[in-house]
């Protein structure tokens, strides 16, 4: 049964990948009947968010209570800013063409997969973010813009749209089942250089933990607000990698100074920043906590069932 006594049709844009996989397993868990969309065969209505037309018609005739954007392009780690550009599309006509479908299929509800890095890339210190902070502040370059572009405009449209709850949650970076284990043939390999973190840390949030998020915003979630999604534990980028390193007894990355990454441009952006969230408010409005409090305790939870 569901927590709040009342099942729902979902649909859900990025059924297929990964994070959306969790979703789909922690909705249906939860009593909702979830329809997959995306243009794999997986889904049980195939269509492409970019194509507004085609997206319209393959919704016509159908009825949700609840649509849920996790649809990303991204099928590996971004290394160079170029990496983001087709995610960044899928944020902004994307959002839009979903916002339409959503409306025509009569749904209420409309939540969506935002980021920590909404609130900006680069140094934000020691004071942990909370939802009250500024969102969206223009990029530093013309690479940077274009990826916070994305993350503001398709908060904006979820939340200005006509007829439409919108509900935001703004996770940190994945870890866990189907996520973790692409990282596992790179530390083998040694093929995964990285910088120290010198006191920088960025926000981590376990797969099913923020899939579980994701149920509590679609029966909780108050309209017109986002929510930070995280761990309790914030952790540098190499902390991280090292950790996955120890978890499956695999050999530490190579240490390179920060400036070797530059012609990995996002990940140089990536692991020059420094941003806590507090998650605070969604553990008050939505009783989401994570079952796991850090990445040591989330990925000791993988190993077993991992095949390396």
């Amino acid at each position: 049964m569901t927590t709040n006594g009342t099942s729902q049709s979902i649909l859900l844009a990025g059924a297929s990948g990964v994070l959306g996989r969790h979703i789909t397993r922690a909705l249906t868990e939860a009593g909702h009947k979830v329809t997959g969309l995306g243009r794999s065969r997986e889904n049980g209505i195939r269509a492409d968010l970019m194509d507004r037309d085609a997206l319209l018609r393959a919704v016509d005739g159908h009825r949700f209570d609840t649509v849920v954007h996790a649809a990303t392009a991204l099928r590996k780690p971004p290394m160079r800013d170029r990496d983001m550009y087709a995610t960044d599309a899928l944020r902004t006509e994307g959002t839009a063409h979903l916002v339409e479908a959503a409306r025509a299929t009569g749904a209420r509800r409309f939540v969506v997969e935002s980021m920590a890095f909404g609130y900006g890339y680069g140094d934000h210190g020691d004071r942990p973010l909370t939802e009250d902070d500024p969102f969206g502040p223009r990029g530093a370059t013309p690479a940077l813009e274009r990826h916070i572009a994305g993350m503001r405009t398709k908060e904006r449209l979820a939340f200005e749209a006509e007829a439409l709850d919108g509900i935001a949650l703004r996770l940190g970076l994945f870890y866990g089942p189907g996520g973790t284990e692409a990282l596992l043939p790179l530390l083998r390999r040694r093929q995964l250089p990285l910088p120290g973190d010198r006191g920088r840390v960025l926000p981590w949030v376990e797969l099913t933990d923020a899939a579980r998020a994701v149920v509590a915003a679609v029966e909780r979630g108050r309209p017109g607000q986002a929510y930070n999604i995280a761990d309790g534990t914030p952790m540098g980028f190499r902390a991280h990698v090292e950790a996955v390193a120890r978890t499956f007894g695999l050999p530490k990355p190579l240490h390179v100074p920060l400036w070797f990454l530059k012609p990995m441009s996002y990940a140089h952006t990536v692991m020059s920043s420094r941003l806590r969230m507090s998650c605070a408010k969604a553990e008050r409005e939505l009783g989401w906590t994570p079952r796991y409090a850090s990445s040591h305790e989330g990925l000791a939870a993988l190993r077993p069932t991992s095949h390396l």
